[in-house]
C-alpha cells in the first residue's frame, strides 16, 4: 500500500472528536498550509481515486511537494490522534506517563521522576496493567541503583524486587493463557468449526494444555479469568455445543458487568462476548432472548470509526437471524434497506470475514425473495476475489450457496464446473460434511430425472435429511444456512419461506 493510499485510509477512520483535535493543533492561519490544502482534498473527495487526489493538489499547489507533505501531514495526524487518546485512555496514559518519568530522570528532577513513577505503579496495579507495570518498575529500580539507592533500606528494595517478580509472574500466566486461547482461534480460522469426531479431537491438545494451566493459576485475576472464559467458550461453540458455550459467555458477561474499569478502548473483547452469546443463542434458536444482548451492543459507545462500523455490521446480522431463519425475506429485505447507507455503503471497510458473512446472509435474502440475478452479484463481490478470501471456512458455504442460484439461473454447465472444482479443492477434513456430498450428488445426478421419481426421491431423501440434521457436526453448516429445506422445497414444489416457516414452529414447539 502507498503512502498516499494508508494517508487516505487513515484520514477517513478519523471520529469528530479527532478531526477536531486535528484542527485545534493545525491552528487558525491566514494562509492554509500545504498539508492543510491535501488535508481538505482528501477529506472532500472521499472516493476519488489515488491520482485524482494528487492532481487535485498539484493543481491547488504547483510548486509544493506531494511527497513531503504527505509524510508531514500522516505523522501530524498519528500525533494529533495520540495526544487526544492520552486524555481517553488509561493505556496511552500510563506509557505517556512513563516516558515522562524518563524525561524527568534525564534532567535530574529525581524526587519527580520517582514521585510520578509510584503514581504510575499504583495506578497499573489497580487496573491490572501488568506491562506498564514491569516497565515502571524494572526503571525505578535501575535509577535507584543509579543514583546507589538514596535513603532506601534492604527491606524496602526487596519489596520492589518482590513486587516486579510478582508482575513477572502474572505477565507469564497471561502470555501461557493467551497462547492457547490464539491456538485454537487460529484453528478454527483456518480450519473451521468442528466437522467430524476426528476434528473435534485434534482441539485436546489445546483443551489438556488449557485445563493444566488454569488449574495452577489464580482465576482472581480479570484478565486471566476473560482468556479462560473465552477459550471454553470459543472451544464449546467450535464443536456445536451452544447450550454450554453460552453459559460460559453469561459467565464472561457478567465478569466484564462487574469490571467494567478493565475494559479496553475500544471494549473489543466485550463485543467479542455478547457476539457469542449471540451467536450460541442463535445455535439454540432461542431468539427471544437476543433481544437483551443486542440492546447492549447498540449502548456501546466508541470514537473508532472502525470498531463502530463492525459493530453496526454485528447487530444488523443478529437483528437480521431470526427472520431470515424463519423464512420471513419480506422482513429481511426492508431491514437489509435500513441499514444501506450506514452499513453497505461502507462494506469494504470491513475486515474480511465480516465481509463475507454481511454478502453471503445479504444473498440469501434476495435468494429467497427469487432475486436471483441480484444475488448472484452480490456473492460475486466474494467469489471473484477468491484467493483473498479462500482460507475462510465460510468460503466453502459461500460456494455451495452460488449452487443454488445457478441452479435457478438454469446454468447447469456452470454448476458441474463448480462441483468438480470444489470437489478438487476437498480436503479429508472438508469431506466429512455429508451434507456438501448430497447436494453435489442431487444436483449433478438425482435433480435432472427428478420428474418421473419425485415421490420416491421426496421420501428418500427426507429420510437422509433426518439423519444430517441429528449429526452435532452438520448442524455447524446448517446454523448459516438450512441447505436441505431448499431441497425439500424443489422436491415439493413449494416456497422456501413455506418450508422454513414450518421447520422454525416444529422446532419451537419441540
Amino acid at each position: 500500500m502507498s503512502k498516499l493510499q494508508s494517508l487516505v485510509l487513515l484520514t477517513h477512520s478519523m471520529s469528530l472528536a479527532e478531526k477536531k483535535a486535528f484542527r485545534i493543533r493545525s491552528g487558525r492561519k491566514k494562509v492554509a498550509s500545504d498539508y492543510l490544502i491535501l488535508y481538505d482534498i482528501i477529506e472532500k473527495h472521499r472516493n476519488q481515486s489515488t491520482p485524482l487526489l494528487v492532481s487535485a493538489f498539484l493543481e491547488a499547489r504547483p510548486k509544493a511537494s506531494i511527497e513531503t507533505t504527505l509524510k508531514y501531514l500522516y505523522e501530524l495526524l498519528l500525533d494529533s490522534m495520540l495526544d487526544l487518546r492520552k486524555e481517553q485512555d488509561s493505556f496511552y496514559l500510563l506509557f505517556n506517563k512513563i516516558l515522562k518519568a524518563r524525561l524527568l530522570y534525564e534532567k535530574s528532577l529525581f524526587d519527580e521522576c520517582f514521585g510520578l513513577l509510584e503514581s504510575i505503579i499504583a495506578y497499573a496495579e489497580e487496573y491490572e496493567n501488568y506491562f506498564a507495570l514491569l516497565l515502571a518498575s524494572r526503571l525505578e529500580l535501575d535509577y535507584l541503583l543509579a543514583l546507589n539507592f538514596p535513603n532506601l533500606n534492604e527491606k524496602t528494595l526487596l519489596q520492589k524486587q518482590f513486587r516486579l517478580n510478582e508482575a513477572l509472574k502474572y505477565v507469564r500466566k497471561i502470555n501461557e493463557q493467551s497462547s492457547l486461547y490464539e491456538n485454537l482461534k487460529h484453528r478454527i480460522v483456518y480450519k473451521g468449526h468442528a466437522r467430524s469426531q476426528k476434528q473435534k479431537d485434534e482441539f485436546n491438545d489445546l483443551v489438556y494444555s488449557e485445563i493444566s494451566i488454569v488449574a495452577s493459576q489464580n482465576l482472581d485475576n480479570f484478565e486471566i479469568s476473560k482468556l479462560h472464559q473465552l477459550f471454553q467458550a470459543n472451544y464449546l461453540i467450535s464443536v456445536g455445543d451452544y447450550k454450554s458455550a453460552l453459559n460460559s459467555y453469561i459467565e464472561l458477561n457478567n465478569l466484564f458487568e462487574t469490571n467494567k474499569h478493565f475494559w479496553s478502548n475500544p471494549p473489543v473483547y466485550y463485543l467479542h462476548t455478547l457476539e457469542g452469546v449471540l451467536e450460541s443463542l442463535r445455535g439454540i434458536r432461542n431468539y427471544e432472548g437476543m433481544t437483551y444482548f443486542i440492546d447492549q451492543l447498540k449502548a456501546i459507545d466508541s470514537q473508532s470509526v472502525g470498531f463502530r462500523i463492525n459493530l453496526m455490521c454485528i447487530i444488523y446480522l443478529y437483528e437480521l437471524f431470526p427472520h431470515l431463519d424463519r423464512g420471513d425475506f419480506g422482513t429481511s429485505m426492508s431491514l437489509m434497506n435500513q441499514y444501506k447507507e450506514t452499513l453497505y455503503d461502507k462494506l469494504f471497510t470491513l475486515n474480511r470475514a465480516r465481509q463475507a458473512d454481511l454478502c453471503l446472509y445479504t444473498c440469501l435474502i434476495y435468494f429467497g425473495n427469487s432475486e436471483y440475478l441480484k444475488a448472484h452479484k452480490f456473492l460475486n463481490q466474494i467469489i471473484l476475489r477468491g484467493k483473498n478470501y479462500y482460507y475462510l471456512p465460510i468460503y466453502r458455504t459461500i460456494r455451495l450457496v452460488n449452487l443454488m442460484i445457478l441452479y435457478n439461473l438454469g446454468d447447469f454447465d456452470l454448476i458441474r464446473y463448480e462441483i468438480r472444482s470444489m470437489k478438487r479443492d476437498s480436503t479429508d477434513t472438508v469431506k466429512d460434511y455429508r451434507i456438501e456430498r448430497f447436494l453435489f450428488k442431487f444436483l449433478s445426478k438425482q435433480l435432472p430425472s427428478v420428474a418421473n421419481k419425485r415421490q420416491q426421491l421426496l421420501d428418500k431423501t427426507l429420510k437422509e435429511f433426518t439423519e444430517i440434521h441429528q449429526n452435532v457436526f452438520e448442524k455447524q453448516i446448517l446454523r448459516i444456512f438450512d441447505f436441505t429445506a431448499w431441497v425439500e422445497s424443489l422436491l415439493r414444489k413449494v416456497p422456501l419461506t413455506e418450508v422454513l416457516r414450518s421447520r422454525m414452529s416444529t422446532l419451537s414447539r419441540g
